[in-house]
């Protein structure tokens, strides 16, 4: 009975300490509805994350904006009536360093809506790691059916014109990168900056 008391004591420190390691490596983690306002060369885009139905996503997101790493990249594909995507790039098309890939969240429930924020990923599903997109149009072929979607984990709150500005500029071939819809003037992703929590 002493040995069962013992192992379930020993069981619950443990399951506290994970608990309080997964907090203190989470950016923010009190804030659920966290705000990112992204300042572009086209003007500014606030974005509300959704850490209830997106939490590794949301904390993935926030740990490349706290660190800078999304500071001076740019919108390298831009699709009227589809996506504006970013994140990756400097504006000389040099990739920005990568963390880990993470999970694929894109059974939470969020929808690829016009508005909303989701994780660029390859074709396997546990792929994304620091690019992103806006959808600029209801795009259901994003979301998960019979096949791994692209997890959407917010939406704009401000700045919907902006969005709508970038997705209308003028794109071409990129001989150098071999890329279809690339921006003939670039699109800077100047500075993204966590918002106090409100």
């Amino acid at each position: 009975m002493k040995r069962s008391a013992f192992y379930l004591s020993l069981f619950s420190l443990c399951l506290i300490s994970l608990m309080s390691f997964a907090q203190n490596k989470a950016i923010d983690p009190t804030n659920i509805y966290p705000k990112v306002k992204l300042e572009t060369s086209m003007g500014v885009i606030i974005v509300e994350l959704d850490r209830v139905k997106a939490p590794i996503t949301v904390d993935n997101f926030l740990t490349y904006v706290v660190t800078g790493e999304y500071n001076n990249t740019i919108f390298h594909r831009v699709v009227e009536g589809f996506v504006v995507q970013g994140g990756g790039y400097d504006a000389n098309f040099i990739e920005k360093k990568l963390n880990a890939d993470i999970i694929n969240e894109s059974g939470n429930g969020l929808k690829n809506e016009v508005g909303t924020i989701a994780m660029a990923k390859e074709n396997r599903p546990h792929t994304a790691n620091r690019q992103f997109f806006f959808n600029v149009a209801d795009n259901t072929n994003l979301d998960p059916g019979r096949r791994w979607g692209y997890a959407v984990f917010g939406a704009i709150v401000e700045g919907d014109e902006v969005l709508e500005a970038i997705a209308k500029v003028k794109t071409d071939y990129n001989e150098s990168m071999a890329w279809e819809d690339v921006p003939v003037e670039p699109v800077l992703l100047i500075k993204a900056t966590l918002l106090p929590a409100e």
